[in-house]
C-alpha cells in the first residue's frame, strides 16, 4: 500500500505541472521572432566617389532605379525593408529596395568607362557585427570586363558596442561607420582598396509579431469576375507613379526655392516618387491604346514658385506615351498641358494587369512653358510607372514603405533606438508578467502542501507501528 501511495502522489506532481507549465507564457522561455516589415536605409555610399563621378574628371552623372530616393545633399535613401529580428539574441536581417547607377568617362561610341550599379543593399547584424550586402555590376576599370554579382559583403559596419536586443520598434541606427571590404573592393571596379571608410549607414526598420502580416497589395472589386486578360476594354483601377523630377524637388526644398509639396484628392507621397491613383479609362492591346484619367493633385510652393499639377491623365497611341495635367502657376491654369512624353510599345496584359515600370520620360515644349522655362523641351524627367488593372481581382503594385519615422538617436547614434515594443502580442511585455508570477505562486503552495501532506503521513504510519514502550 505504502509504495502504491507513493506511485499516486507522483503521478499527482506529474499531472500538477503538465497542467500548470504549459499555462506558463511563452515569454518565460524565449520571445517570439518577428519580421521586418517596412523601412528605410539612408547611405551615400561614398560622398567623394559621387563628387568625381559627377566633376570635371569623370563628367558623368547617377541616377536612382527601383523607387530609391535622395535625402539631403549626398545620401540616397533605399525603402521598404523586409527581414527577420530575434528580440532575444538582437540579430537582424533587414533587405531593402531600389539602386543607383553610376556612370562616367564617356567614350566615343557612347558607352561609359566607369558604369557601377549598386541595388537591394540588406543589413546583417549578429554577435555585435554588422554587415552591409548589395548587389552590384561593374565595369573593371581598365579591362572593361563587366561582372555582376548578389549580395556582395560590400562594408562591415562599426557598431560601437551596440544592443539591439529587446524587441522595440521601430530599431533605428543611426551614422553607423563603413569600411569597405576586400570583395566590395573588387566589386567597386578598383576604385578603391579594402578598408577605405565609406560614408555612415542610417537606417529604420519595423518589426512585427511572428504571425502579424505587413501591409499588402489587396485586390479591388467583388473578386467574381474572370481573369481573362481581355485585349480591350474599360478599367476602373489605375495609378500612375511620377516624381516629376528628382532635381526640381531637390530645388523646391533646397537653399533657394526653401519651399515644400502639398499633395490631397487622393494623391500619395511615395519618397522619390508621387501616386495619382483610382485611374480610370479605357485601353486596346491590339491596338496599342490606352486612355486614362487619374485623381490626386500636387502643389509645390516656395520663393517665387507656385505650381500645381492636378487631373492628370495618360495616353498612350502608337507606341508613345504622353503624361499631362491640368496646370496652374502664377494663377493662370491651363487645361490638359502635355508635360512629359514616354514609350508604350508593349500594353499587353498579364495577370490582369497592364504595367509600364520606370519608362524614361522626357520633357514637352508644353511642358517647359509650365515649368517657367526652368528646363528646355526634351530634358530628361524623372521616369513614368503606369499600373493598370483590367481584372478586377488584380492588385496594383504597393507604394515603397519607408516605415515608422525613426525618432532622433541619442548618445553618439550608434546605440540602437528603440521605441517601445507595440507590436507585442503579450498584455504584459516584461520578461516575467504579473500572470506568471500568479501561476508560479499557484504551483509553489501546492507542492508545498503536498508535501506537508505527505510527512504527516508518514509520522502517522511511523507512530502506529512502533512497538509499544514499557
Amino acid at each position: 500500500m505504502r509504495g502504491r501511495a507513493r506511485v499516486l502522489t507522483a503521478a499527482f506532481l506529474v499531472a500538477l505541472l503538465g497542467t500548470l507549465l504549459p499555462a506558463l507564457p511563452a515569454d518565460t522561455a524565449q520571445a517570439a521572432a518577428r519580421t521586418v516589415a517596412g523601412g528605410r536605409l539612408d547611405w551615400g555610399i561614398k560622398s567623394s566617389f559621387q563628387s568625381y563621378v559627377t566633376g570635371p574628371i569623370a563628367h558623368g552623372s547617377w541616377n536612382l532605379t527601383g523607387g530609391a530616393a535622395t535625402v539631403g545633399d549626398s545620401r540616397f535613401r533605399f525603402h521598404s525593408a523586409t527581414g527577420g529580428y530575434d528580440p532575444d539574441s538582437g540579430a537582424l536581417t533587414a533587405g531593402f529596395s531600389g539602386g543607383v547607377h553610376f556612370t562616367g568617362h564617356r567614350k566615343p561610341d557612347g558607352s561609359y568607362e566607369l558604369d557601377l550599379t549598386i541595388s537591394r543593399p540588406q543589413v546583417a547584424v549578429a554577435d555585435g557585427r554588422g554587415t552591409l550586402f548589395a548587389d552590384m555590376t561593374s565595369k573593371e576599370k581598365g579591362t572593361g570586363r563587366v561582372t555582376t554579382a548578389a549580395r556582395v559583403p560590400l562594408a562591415t559596419l562599426d557598431l560601437g558596442g551596440l544592443d539591439t536586443r529587446g524587441g522595440g520598434t521601430p530599431i533605428a541606427l543611426t551614422n553607423v561607420p563603413a569600411k569597405l571590404t576586400a570583395q566590395g573592393a573588387r566589386a567597386f571596379a578598383g576604385y578603391y582598396t579594402q578598408g577605405t571608410q565609406l560614408d555612415p549607414v542610417s537606417l529604420s526598420a519595423d518589426v512585427r509579431a511572428g504571425a502579424e502580416a505587413g501591409p499588402t497589395a489587396t485586390p479591388t472589386g467583388d473578386g467574381d469576375d474572370k481573369d481573362t486578360d481581355a485585349p480591350r476594354g474599360t478599367f476602373t483601377n489605375a495609378a500612375v507613379d511620377w516624381g516629376v523630377r528628382r532635381t526640381f524637388r531637390e530645388y523646391v526644398t533646397g537653399g533657394i526655392a526653401k519651399g515644400s509639396w502639398h499633395l490631397s484628392d487622393g494623391a500619395q507621397d511615395g519618397g522619390a516618387l508621387f501616386r495619382f491613383p483610382r485611374g480610370k479609362g479605357t485601353y486596346d492591346s491590339e491596338k496599342g491604346t490606352l486612355d486614362a484619367d487619374f485623381a490626386g493633385t500636387l502643389r509645390f510652393t516656395g520663393k517665387n514658385l507656385d505650381l500645381t499639377l492636378t487631373a492628370v491623365s495618360v495616353e498612350v497611341k502608337d507606341g508613345r506615351g504622353t503624361l499631362s495635367a491640368d496646370v496652374t502657376s502664377g494663377g493662370t491654369r491651363s487645361a490638359h498641358t502635355p508635360l512629359a512624353t514616354f514609350d508604350a510599345e508593349r500594353l499587353t496584359p498579364e495577370k490582369g494587369l497592364i504595367t509600364l515600370t520606370e519608362v524614361p520620360a522626357k520633357l514637352t515644349a508644353e511642358g517647359a512653358k509650365a515649368f517657367g522655362g526652368m528646363y528646355s523641351a526634351g530634358t530628361g524627367m524623372d521616369p513614368v510607372s503606369l499600373a493598370v488593372a483590367v481584372d478586377k481581382k488584380a492588385a496594383l503594385p504597393a507604394l515603397p514603405d519607408l516605415g515608422t519615422d525613426p525618432k532622433a538617436a541619442a548618445g553618439d547614434g550608434k546605440r540602437a533606438n528603440q521605441a517601445p515594443a507595440a507590436a507585442a502580442p503579450a498584455p504584459d511585455s516584461s520578461p516575467v508578467s504579473a500572470r506568471t508570477v500568479t501561476l508560479l505562486v499557484a504551483a509553489g503552495v501546492l507542492l508545498v502542501a503536498v508535501a506537508a501532506f505527505l510527512v504527516l503521513r508518514a509520522r502517522r504510519r511511523t507512530a502506529s507501528t512502533a512497538p509499544p514502550q514499557d
